[in-house]
């Protein structure tokens, strides 16, 4: 079966990020209802890897590294690092043993967003978290385009014409990711 067909329950928030029930995934970006995802931003020799985004959701983007949720699995909502390292795995073949050192917790931000191409709505709060990689590796090309790798400090300038092409949430990350990235 299709990941993307794969009924997923995730975790719907207030805005202080407190669980408060769980919703389907896809039910959850129809009505734009706020839950929680995360977003992990890789560094390669101190520059951040994209993910050029294949997704039912904001596809076509330029994505921090990955960016998913935590997902419900027998009534128990899945820790922010087994998230982590389910979704690297999945989309960029990339294990514990890859990374430099466990993906470090940078910050939050609380976002919305309408995908200009579908019907589809971010509402989020988006854990962020930041780590470093021992060797680039090409993306899975079921759930990537491609990727680019460039100096952060390049990408978050607005002048560059790669700008207007980064997710929302990223963009809204920029602090966070900028502050992790010397680490």
């Amino acid at each position: 079966m299709d990941y993307f067909d794969q009924l997923q329950y995730i975790a719907k928030v207030d805005k202080n990020d407190k669980v408060i029930g769980k919703i389907e995934r896809w039910q959850a970006h129809k009505k734009g209802i706020l839950h929680r995802g995360f977003t992990l931003a890789v560094f390669y020799k101190n520059k951040i890897v994209l993910q050029h985004r294949k997704h039912p959701v904001f596809d076509g983007v330029f994505d921090a590294t990955i960016s998913s949720h935590q997902i419900f699995e027998n009534e128990k909502l899945e820790d922010d690092i087994s998230a982590i390292y389910k979704t690297l795995d999945r989309e960029w073949n990339i294990g514990e043993e890859n990374l430099d050192a466990k993906p470090k917790y940078v910050g939050k931000i609380y976002y919305q967003a309408t995908d200009p191409r579908s019907d589809f709505k971010e509402h989020e709060i988006c854990r962020i978290f930041s780590c470093s990689l021992k060797n680039l590796k090409l993306p899975n090309f079921e759930f990537a385009y491609g990727l680019i790798v460039k100096p952060l400090n390049e990408i978050k300038n607005p002048k560059n014409p790669l700008y207007p092409l980064l997710a929302p949430w990223v963009i809204k990350a920029f602090p966070q990711i900028s502050g992790s990235a010397a680490s």
